[in-house]
């Protein structure tokens, strides 16, 4: 039996579909297509265009059945493309590859003229996707690059035009920033480097704090006070590791009111070494309110790559500034504990400060 005008309404208004048609939700795009009979074309759920009648309302799971019922393609979503946010994606993939191969960093002209963007359009976008600008990107790569190839050279001119740097002067003028230290230094396990530290106690065990002259390097909190020191040891073998005067007591303070009271927050300069997309993933931690979690999931969406799940919990797992970079927020997407670098446990006892059961 012929259904009715009125019936058909219905059925298309009942669907949960249709009301992400009408809240234009981007989050539907490639889930679902919908086509209008009236006009013989087809749309995203995002489309912009006004609501049909949910009388001449069809939808499809694809753009290719949509196409193969008689439908074309919108001229404004264009649903037979890939979805805004992919195409982003995908250059701002190929400009990262273009920054991490160039001899010389491209411009921010260059680099958005090969990503077919205007100047002002590429940067937001590439920022918004990275969460670093294409200048931040490139400093962090060859930060990168600099410390892998300390370790695994002797000279330090060698590392120079390998890591990119178009001089020596360049080289040495962000080194420093970069590594907490001189090259040399670094090259040697910290040699000839002060890094001050102090152990103290908190309502969480024992806690070590360490800084460059660049800012905090290190926030361990464990049982074993000799544990924590020896880990710093082991990361600087070389540098000169000296206990903190009265003035690096009251930052050490700071920072364990900042955890036994989180909503504080932490006013103190960090040293924070990392590649760039861990700089990606702990800049997104640091944005995670007292009292709230992610799970590794959304997080991996807030950097914009949602399928390197396992490279944020990686990420997660490198941060050394415990409570400072706030990777205790993180959690399994059934919303139970996991990968904690300090301990499970720790964690559980954190998310109850910050008022998470």
């Amino acid at each position: 039996m012929k259904q009715t005008q009125s019936e058909i309404a219905e059925k298309v208004m009942s669907d949960p579909r249709w009301k992400q048609v009408l809240a234009h939700d981007a989050q539907a795009d490639g889930r679902f297509f919908y086509a209008v009979k009236t006009t013989g074309i087809y749309c995203r759920p995002s489309c912009g265009a006004r609501a049909p009648r949910p009388e001449n309302v069809a939808f499809y799971l694809t753009a290719a059945g949509a196409e193969s019922a008689g439908f074309r393609p919108c001229k404004r979503c264009k649903p037979d493309q890939l979805p805004l946010p992919e195409v982003h994606a995908g250059k701002v993939a190929q400009s990262c590859r273009l920054i991490e191969t160039a001899e010389v960093m491209p411009t921010l002209t260059q680099l958005a003229a090969d990503a077919g963007l205007s100047t002002y359009h590429f940067h937001r976008v590439f920022k918004s996707i990275t969460g670093l600008t294409p200048k931040a990107y490139a400093s962090a790569h060859r930060a990168q690059t600099m410390r892998e190839k300390l370790a695994a050279q002797s000279k330090v001119t060698d590392v120079i035009y390998d890591a990119g740097y178009a001089s020596n002067s360049r080289f040495y003028e962000t080194a420093n920033h970069t590594l907490g230290m001189k090259p040399r230094q670094y090259l040697k396990g910290g040699l000839n480097t002060t890094i001050r530290f102090a152990l103290a106690e908190c309502s969480l065990g024992n806690i070590l704090v360490a800084s460059s002259e660049k800012g905090i390097c290190a926030i361990s909190i464990g049982d074993d006070a000799e544990v924590l020191l020896r880990e710093l040891q082991d990361r600087f073998p070389k540098a000169n590791l000296i206990g903190g005067d009265e003035a690096f007591e009251s930052m050490v303070a700071t920072v364990i009111g900042f955890i036994e009271s989180p909503r504080l927050g932490l006013n103190l300069p960090l040293d924070i070494q990392g590649t760039a997309f861990q700089q990606r993933v702990w800049q997104a931690l640091q944005k995670i309110p007292v009292g709230s979690t992610v799970t590794y999931t959304q997080l991996a969406q807030l950097i914009g790559m949602p399928k390197a799940i396992r490279a944020v919990a990686s990420a997660c797992a490198a941060n050394t500034l415990a409570v400072a970079i706030p990777c205790h927020r993180v959690v399994r997407l059934d919303g139970s504990l996991s990968g904690y670098r300090w301990g499970v446990e720790l964690k559980k006892t954190l998310l109850s400060l910050e008022g998470k059961a």
